[in-house]
């Protein structure tokens, strides 16, 4: 029930931000904006699909993350932003001024702050299945693909003059900016989950945020102080390609607790050698499924409940192992393991017969 009211009120504050936009920019080039914003949405989903490989998070998870970041994030910021720069000119009574510390300081604080919320509600209702860095760069970054994608609409459907020039830096020189900036709560988060202390989360998170806002000041600041090619090629640059390297990294060693716990399961007779060895493997899996196949689409639809009930049972294993389990790790387990004897018993069933 909580998940379909979070989603509900993410949709209405997705169309009253789209209303104001096209209210801004004329329904025609808000659906321009919209229809171009959908390529660099495409590339950066493709990203967190290759992140979230080997234990996907929930679709309807995912669907809040990504409508908290195009809903509520930008409506929050369209609103504080405008406020900021307006204070910052009756203050100072200079334009310049106004737009370049709303832009390097105004729009970091605030645009991360609200995205930042997102993260935090995801992680707080789904605590017990937050497994580490990985789950969240992937909340982070679909919140962030979010907020993009509604920024780029914005920022397209106000400059259809000039809109190949703007595609180019925002559609493809930096299609994942937003995505660095918040992964880095994101991570924060993902790390604080690890911990056996409970409110570790409480200090992390303004770490992260702190991170993202510095990150994406520099952003924006360059773009108004002429430092905007310099700085991407200094900051931006070596910033993704780290992080890149981070979740390959980190995808790898999610790779060898997958192995290390099913070994122990099969130790005691729940899986044999070569189903932890296919599991293991993305190939593997793939052969699988094909294998599968061959006894219609139950016995497939079987096999692919099979491997991600195998996924989520080696997690809540490693939960169990590193001190995080709680009442009900061990309901959860018993859960798990009698599925993949069902779904076992479906696919086997379908193909031998």
């Amino acid at each position: 029930m909580g998940v379909v009211v979070g989603i509900v009120i993410a949709l209405v504050a997705l169309i009253a931000t789209i209303a104001q936009i096209a209210a801004l920019t004329g329904a025609g080039a808000t659906v321009v904006g919209g229809v171009i914003a959908l390529i660099p949405l495409g590339v950066v989903l493709l990203g967190i699909r290759w992140v979230d490989r080997w234990e996907p998070e929930p679709r309807y998870a995912l669907a809040f993350a990504f409508l908290w970041g195009a809903g509520v994030s930008t409506l929050v910021s369209l609103w504080l932003n405008t406020a900021f720069t307006e204070a910052v000119y009756l203050s100072t009574g200079n334009v310049e001024t106004a737009e370049l510390v709303g832009a390097a300081v105004g729009a970091p604080v605030i645009e991360e702050g609200a995205k930042g919320l997102g993260i935090l509600i995801v992680f707080l209702a789904r605590r017990r299945y937050f497994d580490g860095p990985v789950d969240g760069i992937v909340y982070g970054a679909m919140v962030a693909a979010g907020f993009a994608f509604v920024e780029n609409i914005l920022y397209f459907g106000t400059s259809i003059d000039i809109l190949p020039q703007v595609f180019v830096m925002r559609g493809i020189l930096s299609p994942f900016a937003h995505v660095l900036f918040t992964a880095a709560m994101g991570i924060a988060l993902g790390l604080a989950a690890r911990s056996r202390r409970r409110h570790t989360w409480v200090w992390a998170l303004p770490i992260g945020w702190a991170l993202a806002v510095v990150l994406h000041s520099l952003w924006n600041a360059s773009a108004y102080t002429g430092t905007f090619f310099g700085l991407y090629v200094v900051v931006q640059v070596p910033v993704f390609v780290a992080t890149v390297v981070l979740v390959a990294w980190l995808r790898s060693r999610e790779r060898r607790i997958l192995t290390v716990r099913l070994a122990e399961y099969a130790q005691v007779g729940w899986f044999a050698p070569h189903e932890v060895t296919m599991l293991s493997s993305f190939a593997g899996r793939r052969a699988a499924r094909a294998w599968a196949a061959r006894g219609g689409p139950q016995s497939k639809r079987a096999m692919r409940t099979f491997q991600r009930a195998a996924t989520e049972l080696a997690f809540t294993r490693q939960r169990t192992v590193t001190g995080r389990a709680d009442l009900t790790t061990q309901r959860d387990e018993r859960a798990l393991l009698e599925l993949i004897t069902a779904s076992r018993a479906t696919f086997l069933h379908a193909v031998t017969r």
